[in-house]
Order: C-alpha cells, then sequence, then structure tokens
C-alpha cells in the first residue's frame, strides 16, 4: 500500500510529458481499433480515480465506408487501473463517453463499418473487465457513453434517422463472452417527434474467428411509442393512426444462422378522430431464421388470434437488402366477422356503436416475386353466414356467402416485359354476392380493393329507407330522411385510403312512388317518379313529377355536395307548377294556418331563432299555370328566384292578370322582426270588370294602366295592411262606375279617361293630383278611398257644379257642391 501510495505520489510530482502522453495513448487506441484516432488534448488527473481526459476525441472510419469519422465525442474519460501502473504500464478500466456522436454505415454489399472493430476486438488476447488484480493481462475496459446520438448511413446517403440522448455501455464479461446495453429514444432529425418511445437492447456475444460465426443472444425492446408518432417516424408522414405501440425481439444463435423471434402490439388501436367503442388490441408474433451470408429469412412464421380464429403468415424472403425474392402464404382461418367488424369500428367514422355481426372469414393468399420481376398475387376466400346488425340505424344485414379472390390480371403478352412496364397493383376483387334492401329482387353488389383505393359497385332493386338504413349500418353519411318508395339504383361508391378521405358515391337512382316528410313542411311530398344523377360535385334531379299542396309539380334540380353548411351552396331548380294556392300554401307551411301567414315559416321566432330556410341559399326559375290569392288569381305566372340568409328576391315575376299582363321586381328581407316587403312593377292593359267580379261587386268597368311602388312589414294580414305604402300612378280609359250617378235620374258616371296618384298610408288611398274626363266636362279628382271600401271624393271644375262622393264602395252617396265651394277647391 506504501508502495501505490509512492507511486502516486512521483506520478503527481514527476508527470510525463503532454505531447509524448498524448501521442501514446493515440497510437495504443489506434491500434487497438484499427482505425486512425486524433485527440487535440490529454489532460492526467489523480482524483477520484488516476486517470485521463481526453479532448475532442475522434476515431476515423475506413474511407471504403464513409469520410466521416465513426466516433466523435468532446470529452472521454479513462480511468486506469492502478495495479497496471505497479507493472508498468497504463491499463484503462473504464472509458466514460460524454455526448458521443456514432456513425453506423453500411456499404453496398450489406456489410456495417462496425463489423471490423467488433472482429478485432474478439482477437485481441485481453483479460475479462472484471479480471483479478494478479491477472498480467491487460483487462478490457468498461466503455460507457451517455447522452450519445447514433446516426444511420446506407452507402453515401445520411438517413434522417437516428437514436437521441443514447445510454450504451459494453464490457468483457468472462475470457470469452462480451456484453452490451443500449437505451435510445429514435427520432428523425427532418421532424420534431415526441412521442416515439424507448428502444432498449440488451445481449451478449461470444468470442469466435468471424462476426458470422459469432454466438450472440440480444433482447430488444421498443415500449412507449405512440402509433401516429411511428408512422411520421418510419415513412415521413402521420397516417393519422393512434395506440400505443411494443415491439420485442429475441435473436440467438450466429449471424449466419440466426433465431429470430418477434412480438408486436398496439394497444387501444383507433383512427385519430374516433373516440369510444372500447379498447382494441392487434397483436402478433412471429419466428425466423436470419442468415447473414446470403441475407435470407427462411421459416418464417408470423401468428395473430382474432377471436377464435387465426390470421398466420408464412414463407421465406431472399435478399432482404437487395433483390428481394420472397415467397409469402397468408392463411385466415375462422375468422369471426364479429372481430373484424371491432376492427372497422376503430377505423372507419359513422359506423354504429352498437354494431352486431356474426359469421366467419377463411382465406389463403399466395404472394411471390423471383428475381428482378414483380410481385404476384393469388388466392382466394369467402366470408359464410354474415349477419350484421344495429339497432341504431334500424337494419339487418344477411348475406349467406360473400366470395373474394386476389389478382394482378397480368396479362400474358405482359409478362415478359414485366421490368420494363410494372404490372397493376394487386387487387381484392369481392362478390359478385346478393343482397335483400327489401324488393322481392335483391341487389347484386361487387367491390375491388388496392393498396391506394377501393371501389364498390351496387346495382339492383330497393326499398329507399332499406337503402338509407344499409348505409349507415357500414358507415356512410346517409341522410336521416323520413322517406320510403322503391329506388333503381346504379352506384359506385369509390375512395382513396389515403387521409381517411370521404367515400365517393356516384351514379343513378331512378326514384318511383316515393313518399317524403321534409322539415317544415305539415304534408308529404308524393314523388311519382325522378332521375337522380350523382355526380362528384353535385345531385342532379331530373324528370321530376311529384305533388304537392295540391299541385303538381315538374321540373329538375341541381344541389351541391360536399357542403359543411347550407348557407355555403346554393341549389338550383328549374320547376313548373299546375296551380298554387295560397290557402293551401298557407296550410302546408303553418301548423297554425289561422293564427299565422305561409310566410311565418321564413322570420326569425322566439320560438326558433334560425328557422331552416333561413339558412338556404336557393336560386332558379318557378312558372305557374295559375296562382290563386284569395279571388284574384293569375295565370302564366313565371318568376326567377333567389333565396340567400333570409333574403328573397323575386326578378322578373310576370303573369297574366285581370285580363292584362303584369311585370314587377319584389324584394323580402326575413331577417329583421317583422320582415320587410318591398315591390315595384306596372300593370296593363287591366280589365277591371275582372277586378270588380274578384271583388264581388261590379262598381267598376274600363281598362286600366299602371305603375306601383310599394313596401310594408309584418307577419299577418293586419300587420302587413296598416304597415303599408304605396305610390301607385293609374290610368283608366271609357270607364264606368254603376254604383255612382252625378244627379238623379241620371245614368251612371261614365268617363273617358281617368288619370292620378294613389298614394297610401295608414290604409287609405289619398288620390292626388286626379282628373276625370266624362262627356260633360273635366272635373278634378281628389279625396281618400280606404282598404275598407270607403269613400270620400271631391269632384269639381271650374263654372260649374261639383261632387262629393262618400260612404260605402258598393253604395255610394253623391252631393251637389255649391260653386262657391268648386271655386274654393279649385284654388291651389
Amino acid at each position: 500500500m506504501t508502495l501505490i501510495v509512492a507511486l502516486l505520489l512521483a506520478l503527481f510530482l514527476i508527470r510525463p510529458g503532454a505531447g509524448r502522453l498524448r501521442t501514446r495513448i493515440v497510437t495504443a487506441i489506434g491500434l487497438a481499433l484499427g482505425r486512425q484516432v486524433d485527440v487535440s488534448s490529454v489532460h492526467m488527473r489523480l482524483l477520484p480515480h488516476p486517470g485521463f481526459d481526453l479532448q475532442n476525441f475522434v476515431v476515423h472510419d475506413d474511407p471504403a465506408f464513409s469520410a466521416e469519422p465513426v466516433i466523435r465525442s468532446q470529452q472521454v474519460t479513462a480511468d486506469l487501473r492502478v495495479s497496471s501502473l505497479l507493472r508498468g504500464r497504463l491499463d484503462i478500466a473504464r472509458l466514460s463517453l460524454s455526448e458521443p456522436s456514432l456513425n453506423l454505415v453500411r456499404d453496398r454489399e450489406g456489410r456495417w463499418n462496425l463489423e471490423n472493430l467488433l472482429e478485432r476486438a474478439a482477437q485481441i488476447p485481453v483479460a475479462p473487465t472484471n479480471k483479478a488484480n494478479t491477472e498480467a493481462r491487460p483487462g478490457f475496459p468498461y466503455i460507457e457513453a451517455d447522452h450519445g446520438r447514433i446516426n444511420l448511413k446506407l452507402q453515401q446517403e445520411k438517413k434522417p434517422y437516428a437514436l437521441m440522448e443514447a445510454d450504451f455501455a459494453l464490457w468483457q464479461e468472462s475470457e470469452n463472452i462480451w456484453g452490451m446495453r443500449l437505451k435510445a429514444q429514435p427520432v428523425r432529425m427532418d421532424f420534431n417527434l415526441t412521442d416515439t418511445g424507448t428502444v432498449s437492447v440488451n445481449g451478449s456475444w461470444q468470442r469466435a474467428a468471424t462476426l458470422r460465426q459469432t454466438p450472440l443472444q440480444f433482447t430488444m425492446q421498443w415500449a412507449g411509442a405512440q402509433l401516429g408518432q411511428v408512422s411520421k417516424l418510419v415513412s415521413g408522414k402521420d397516417k393519422g393512426w393512434r395506440g400505443t405501440v411494443k415491439l420485442s425481439a429475441t435473436l440467438s444463435g450466429t449471424p449466419a444462422d440466426l433465431i429470430v423471434e418477434t412480438a408486436a402490439s398496439v394497444q387501444d388501436f383507433r383512427r385519430y378522430d374516433i373516440l369510444g367503442g372500447g379498447a382494441l388490441q392487434l397483436a402478433a408474433q412471429c419466428t425466423s431464421h436470419y442468415s447473414s451470408v446470403d441475407h435470407t429469412v427462411s421459416n418464417l412464421f408470423c401468428h395473430a388470434p382474432v377471436g377464435s380464429g387465426t390470421v398466420s403468415v408464412n414463407g421465406n424472403i431472399a435478399g432482404v437488402f437487395s433483390s428481394h425474392t420472397y415467397d409469402l402464404a397468408l392463411i385466415a382461418k375462422q375468422v369471426p366477422i364479429q372481430s373484424l367488424t371491432a376492427l372497422a369500428r376503430h377505423a372507419k367514422k359513422d359506423i354504429p356503436d352498437d354494431l352486431l355481426a356474426s359469421g366467419r372469414l377463411d382465406a389463403n393468399v399466395k404472394v411471390r416475386r423471383t428475381g428482378e420481376g414483380f410481385a404476384e398475387w393469388d388466392g382466394v376466400g369467402e366470408s359464410l353466414g354474415v349477419r350484421i346488425g344495429s339497432k341504431l340505424a334500424k337494419t339487418e344485414i344477411v348475406v349467406d356467402r360473400i366470395p373474394f379472390q386476389v389478382s394482378q390480371n397480368i396479362e400474358p403478352a405482359r409478362r415478359d416485359a414485366r421490368r420494363m412496364f410494372p404490372p397493376p397493383e394487386p387487387q381484392l376483387e369481392i362478390g359478385p354476392f346478393n343482397l335483400a334492401l327489401g324488393r322481392p329482387s335483391p341487389s347484386v353488389v361487387r367491390g375491388s380493393i388496392s393498396r391506394s383505393e377501393y371501389s364498390f359497385l351496387v346495382s339492383g332493386d330497393a326499398q329507399f329507407q332499406r337503402l338509407l338504413q344499409t348505409a349507415r349500418t357500414v358507415g356512410f353519411r346517409a341522410p336521416q330522411a323520413t322517406a320510403d318508395g322503391i329506388a333503381r339504383v346504379d352506384l359506385q361508391i369509390a375512395g382513396g385510403w389515403s387521409g381517411f378521405t370521404a367515400p365517393q358515391v356516384t351514379g343513378r337512382v331512378q326514384l318511383q312512388a316515393l313518399r317524403a316528410e321534409v322539415r317544415g313542411l305539415n304534408a308529404p311530398v308524393e314523388i311519382s317518379s325522378a332521375s337522380l344523377l350523382l355526380a362528384p360535385e353535385n345531385v342532379q334531379v331530373q324528370n321530376l313529377t311529384a305533388s304537392l299542396a295540391g299541385s303538381a309539380w315538374h321540373g329538375s334540380l341541381l344541389l351541391p355536395r360536399h357542403c359543411a353548411s347550407p348557407d355555403g351552396c346554393p341549389l338550383n331548380f328549374d320547376l313548373h307548377a299546375d296551380q298554387i294556392a295560397v290557402d293551401e300554401l298557407n296550410r302546408l307551411l303553418n301548423p297554425h294556418p289561422r293564427k299565422q301567414p305561409w310566410y311565418r315559416f321564413l322570420s326569425t321566432s322566439t320560438q326558433s331563432a334560425s328557422p331552416y330556410l333561413l339558412t338556404l341559399r336557393v336560386a332558379g326559375k318557378l312558372t305557374v299555370d295559375r296562382v290563386a290569392i284569395q279571388n284574384l288569381v293569375a295565370t302564366r305566372v313565371s318568376v326567377q328566384v333567389a333565396l340567400d340568409n333570409g333574403q328573397l328576391r323575386l326578378s322578373n315575376l310576370r303573369g297574366d292578370l285581370l285580363g292584362g299582363k303584369h311585370i314587377g321586381e319584389w324584394t323580402a328581407d326575413f331577417t329583421v322582426k317583422p320582415p320587410d316587403y318591398s315591390g315595384t312593377g306596372t300593370l296593363q292593359p287591366v280589365d277591371l270588370r275582372q277586378l270588380a267580379e274578384a271583388m264581388h261587386d261590379g262598381w267598376v268597368t274600363g281598362t286600366a294602366f299602371a305603375n306601383y311602388r310599394a313596401s310594408a312589414s309584418g307577419i299577418d294580414a293586419a300587420e302587413l295592411l296598416s304597415s303599408a305604402k304605396a305610390n301607385v300612378r293609374v290610368e283608366v280609359r271609357d270607364g264606368l262606375f254603376p254604383h255612382i250617378a252625378l244627379a238623379e235620374g241620371n245614368e251612371p258616371l261614365r268617363i273617358h279617361r281617368l288619370v292620378g296618384n294613389f298614394v297610401l298610408r295608414d290604409g287609405r288611398f289619398e288620390i292626388q293630383q286626379g282628373k276625370l274626363e266624362t262627356a260633360g266636362g273635366i272635373y278634378q279628382l281628389s279625396g281618400t278611398a280606404s282598404l275598407t271600401r270607403t269613400l270620400d271624393l271631391k269632384l269639381v271644375r271650374d263654372g260649374a257644379p261639383g261632387f262629393n262622393i262618400t260612404g260605402p264602395l258598393t253604395e255610394p252617396r253623391v252631393a251637389p257642391v255649391k260653386a262657391q265651394e268648386t271655386r274654393a277647391a279649385l284654388k291651389p
């Protein structure tokens, strides 16, 4: 002991030269590794253990692999064995690397840059790490590294994959056995990944002449990783799947004949936007033999239990790192349909949570690839006794047998040219099989699935409601329509797997005898027939024949698809009705027609802050043979209609009214309380006899021309009439007022021409600038006429008696006016 203390004191007082010591250490490590080694400086220390501190430690790689260093560390600590100092040599007991960077490189032949280092270490006659003090041979040091980084490089391409925060240790357990352990986090340097879990490796290997003959035993585990982060780590993109990944592997044997046992599981597997449905675990185990001599995997057998059935893969793979030649078989035995349904519930949105299924699936599929050709797929399978039901979707699907096969349909003429022209993707061809949809004859379903897309064809007769229920059962967003009838379908359901895009339904549907309840209507729509053309961007309703509110409707509709809300997409139409009666329309749209008018369904109320039609955007043309507003009837009516978020515009409103023609523009604002209405238009020439008949009193005849501008607000007739304002310019020609005679015994008042401005306010028309031309002279006309048919009129002319006309329209009273009063009335 005294000798050791004296020796340490001597080393402290008489230190060897720094340059000579650095050269000696660099040379010793370089000879041991067979690589060029650089160290910028070496510092000797005595406490807490005698040793050296190496700065900027670099081990260069074999130029055949890479020009970058294989190992780089800013600081390396080397602890010496004190007993070796007594023998006059430097024996390192522990070598600690702080934050090192290690580059793993594989060349074109599949060899790694560390293979020569491991083989060289096995040939050096050193003692175990924990050797006895009496052992004369130098001991293998305990090598450790913390917070390191391990990079991957294939040939000259540096991959973005790396292991970060790597803690590594290497030691020699016994005379011929080495041990190691590694714990690190896998990352990609081009992405910011946080939940990739931890990789742990523990193993040992024995001394051998070559690396391929080295007996080894390794266990590896990758735990705590999230599936979405793993998919982004591997492929560079989050595939949208969630779950906790656990992978484990055991390697035993020699690299030339290695037994590989692996197990993989995903806990709580689901799609990123699907919650609930219970926890689902996916698990599989594999065994195989691997040979580094020819890089082959033989006797591969993978097994995954699925309920009471199994899915297995077996076969061989050659040229793992080069040609990828393989011969594999996938076998499914007695796989329960219920298990597949549970998987679908976690992978496909909108599948009912209460979906129950029975039946089984069997399949046998083979895939082969030889030489430099392409993979060839072949196989068949079937599902038997399939029964899928949901109380939420109110339906049950029953299919006795669903056959399927896997193929590529490679034409014989193209087999010899496959190196130039890749074959089509392998397809899983499903069906055809019959699917009962509520009609005497079933529909026929067939489909195909590839790695990138899928497509199903459905054709045949269906009960409309059963068709919608079946669609919802299998996860399609079918409308919740209260409708039933007969549908003849010829549909394609297709889509891609990337990005979880919703399936696209296209094709034709022929509707017959369909009865549908529509929100906001108090009577169903009866559709005799209609053709639906489902295009990618819209739905065209053609040859529509329907009845509603006692009217027969014909025409077409154009409905946009893929709209998040009704106000985001306009509905276009071109409709024709044989007749529209406002009273019938009122009863159709109002649950209490006596309390509310028909237009109430468009306006806001305390019960519903946002009525359905306030959210719509509608535009199109409407033509009607006959429109009845009480006793007023218009024929050959046409109008351009635009409804946009509660703003209604009726443009080019034309029709035959009272024997004449009407042309006008009207707008309505249903977003305010009460709703506002305004319009302008012309009437010419109007038969006043028809107006009198509509009022059930023959009080006038003649021909009239009118221009009007009107406005009103309200939600019932009383409010509309009380708020109505209008300015009407009227001209009447060759008229007769049968109830008015200017003198007793005279004939009824006959006029050649009447003109004037009729201004409506407060429920009364005020006549301004009125002029009445008769055979007896020209009169100035003034006064009022109320909407309740009460008259207060005055006829005056210069130099002649005038007249006051008062009382009800049906029995007016005529009183003469003195000449003096007449002159007073004529004064401005």
